[in-house]
């Protein structure tokens, strides 16, 4: 009978014989504290050796298995703290790798954040479109803006305009651009975003880029640097 049984039997009262105390230290609340708790290990353990069967002890050997079953998780607990400890460590690493990104403009792929203000953007449009245009979605996916733009890849402003010719809202949208070949879609491509980099952050976990726009990317969504 090993540890985990001893105390799923203790639980269930299987246990024959309980001793003072013996309740309390096998309380189902100690499991989850076996990697953690050597002491409360140590009291599930002599609990254990008071409480078994007289006509079925169990064999040193079998308190050996346990104590290096303990071992091993506890050695597993303390590799976990440590690879945690060294991704926060390489995080703050990266982040004095990106710090010499502030002041340049960072090109991402993002969703784009509109304030009233044209954006500069990168488009890619295919070789053989007779005309493309930018097509913007908002966070319900409907279609809030179309803005023709010249049918070759380049650098472009979109000012994000409605029909009739007045400023969307203030807010998130999604970009694409449509290659139209007779009036028909033949190709779609995400474009590409150029912001300043403002700041830069590390939020325990990852390395984050604040933009001129006020936007926050993940280092790692940065495609390039201008």
């Amino acid at each position: 009978m090993d540890l985990l049984s001893a105390t799923q039997n203790t639980q269930q009262g299987a246990v024959q014989s309980p001793g003072p105390g013996a309740a309390e230290a096998v309380d189902a609340s100690n499991a989850t504290a076996l990697s953690a708790d050597f002491e409360t290990f140590l009291k599930m353990l002599t609990t254990q050796m008071r409480n078994q069967d007289p006509l079925n002890p169990v064999e040193s050997s079998d308190f050996a298995v346990q104590l290096a079953t303990f071992s091993t998780v506890e050695q597993q607990v303390l590799t976990n703290d440590l690879l945690t400890d060294l991704g926060a460590r390489l995080g703050a690493l990266g982040l004095g790798q990106v710090s010499g990104w502030i002041g340049m403009q960072a090109v991402t792929e993002d969703p784009v954040i509109f304030d009233g203000q044209p954006v500069t953007l990168s488009t890619t449009v295919a070789a053989q479109a007779q005309a493309a245009e930018i097509v913007a979605t908002n966070a319900q996916g409907i279609v809030v803006n179309r803005q023709s733009i010249p049918a070759v890849s380049g650098k472009v402003e979109w000012i994000g305009q409605d029909p009739a010719g007045l400023p969307i809202e203030d807010g998130v949208y999604d970009l694409e651009v449509h290659s139209i070949v007779g009036g028909e879609t033949v190709a779609r491509h995400a474009v590409q975003q150029v912001a300043l980099i403002a700041e830069a952050q590390f939020d325990g976990e990852e390395t984050r880029l604040v933009l001129e726009n006020g936007q926050r990317i993940l280092a790692s969504q940065v495609v390039g640097l201008r």
